[in-house]
């Protein structure tokens, strides 16, 4: 997958498993037990065969960043979802925070 690749899907194209894994330089099966355990696709997996899953550029970033935090720090599965989700939560606040007028740029 390029550059190209990942420009086109953050406009409009979903991945495939496959397409998902590659982009993240994982096997496949470390896509499914993310799915399976809930940090990716958190509706759940749609029912029906693995191969009509299909995931977003939001799955992508998630995706990416667990996979770089469980392998910088050594970190366990649930311990990388637990970071992305106090991190994105973060995020989520302090857009927030600037919607309102509240300077946040000094950090926490």
């Amino acid at each position: 997958m390029t550059s190209n690749d990942i420009g086109v899907l953050l406009e409009d194209k979903a991945l495939s498993l496959e397409e998902l894994a590659r982009a993240c330089a994982v096997e496949p099966d470390w896509v499914v037990q993310r799915v399976q355990t809930g940090v990716l696709l958190h509706d759940g997996p749609p029912p029906g065969q693995l191969t009509a899953w299909r995931f977003t550029s939001l799955d992508l970033v998630r995706a990416r960043r667990l996979r770089e935090i469980e392998s910088v720090f050594d970190a366990n599965a649930d311990l990388a979802a637990l970071v992305v989700d106090l991190s994105e939560e973060v995020a989520r606040l302090r857009r927030r925070l600037h919607v309102l007028g509240v300077d946040v740029s000094g950090g926490v």
